[in-house]
């Protein structure tokens, strides 16, 4: 590669003015990337505060209707929907997740009736958020269990999508699910549903202020290490996007996002699909509390942002979403 010499080339005269940056400039952000992340909780008229997570809330479904519509004013494209199943509601199969009448399921309904299709809706499909040990899976002598787990996904799989949820997302990890849900969901008239595979989920660090958000923090009884994947390994994330692409995931999900920046970019340059990001709970949270304590500055929720456009995402979900597209108009 002849990349020039100095001073015959001087990088820097690009990087002189705010307009010739701008003219160079690889990366960049809309609202279009973006994924906005809504947390549910029982009752009526409640906006909660999360306290781990500054500045995010969990709605009844009643209060749903002024953060979709921001989204949908922002020019997001999409929501996602992950509950706070009450305590007397769970038990060790996670059965409240196959009732029509959860919150995932009254969200969707309430949703779709206000705002028919003009932002999409996506759902979760896992069971910790309603299981007494907080797992994503049946459990047996401590081990989650994959074929008996899948059975119960497909089922929640095919209710949220008999709901009107557009893209089904599960992010349990089990083998062989994404072929078996797609079936399903393709013989019950559901072939336009997207499968949004989280086909590279960590067992992370980083997502204790989400299992605060979810109220699965204190029932987990262990780790998810038998399940998710480690964190030391990369090439074998390429085999797990391999096997969910061709039992018919449409996109895949890499999750966390700013750790495994280097995940993002191997999946996207070997198979060229579409790969979301998920900036979790626990990175929103650093940022946000580094920015309060003025440790960094705001900049760095875009930088952060940015980050994940340059290694190669297609979108981004993140609690930053509506703040970020504010400063975007600005």
């Amino acid at each position: 590669m002849i990349i020039g010499k100095f001073p015959n080339l001087r990088l820097r005269r690009s990087r002189k003015y705010a307009w010739s940056r701008r003219l160079v400039e690889e990366n960049s952000l809309s609202p279009s990337d973006f994924i906005l992340p809504i947390f549910l909780i029982d009752g009526k008229n409640k906006k909660q505060p999360i306290k781990t997570m500054p500045g995010v809330h969990r709605y009844t479904i009643d209060q749903l209707g002024k953060i979709v519509n921001d989204a949908i004013k922002s020019k997001i494209p999409m929501i996602a929907l992950f509950p706070a199943t009450s305590v007397n509601k769970k038990n060790e199969l996670g059965t409240e997740s196959l009732n029509e009448d959860n919150l995932v399921c009254q969200a969707i309904r309430f949703i779709k009736k206000r705002f028919k299709n003009d932002i999409g809706i996506m759902c979760d499909v896992a069971l910790d958020p309603y299981t007494s040990h907080g797992h994503d899976g049946l459990i047996k002598s401590g081990y989650v269990l994959n074929d008996q787990t899948v059975d119960i996904l497909i089922k929640q799989s095919l209710l949220q999508s008999q709901m009107g949820c557009n893209v089904i997302a599960p992010s349990d990890m089990m083998d062989g699910r994404i072929g078996r849900i797609r079936k399903a969901l393709d013989k019950d008239g559901h072939q336009m549903v997207q499968i949004l595979s989280y086909a590279v989920k960590y067992a992370s660090n980083f997502y204790g202020p989400f299992r605060d958000a979810v109220g699965s923090k204190q029932s987990l009884t262990s780790d998810k290490k038998n399940y998710q994947m480690d964190f030391r390994n990369s090439s074998e994330s390429l085999r797990e996007v391999a096997l969910d692409i061709k039992e018919g995931a449409d996109l895949v999900m890499v999750k966390p996002g700013m750790p495994y920046l280097d995940i993002i970019k191997l999946v996207k340059d070997s198979f060229k699909i579409p790969v979301f990001a998920y900036q979790v709970s626990g990175e929103y949270s650093l940022i946000k509390h580094g920015v309060k304590n003025k440790f960094i500055n705001e900049s760095a929720i875009l930088e952060s942002l940015i980050s994940f456009k340059r290694a190669g995402a297609s979108a981004i979900v993140t609690y930053f979403a509506l703040e970020i597209v504010k400063k975007l108009k600005n």
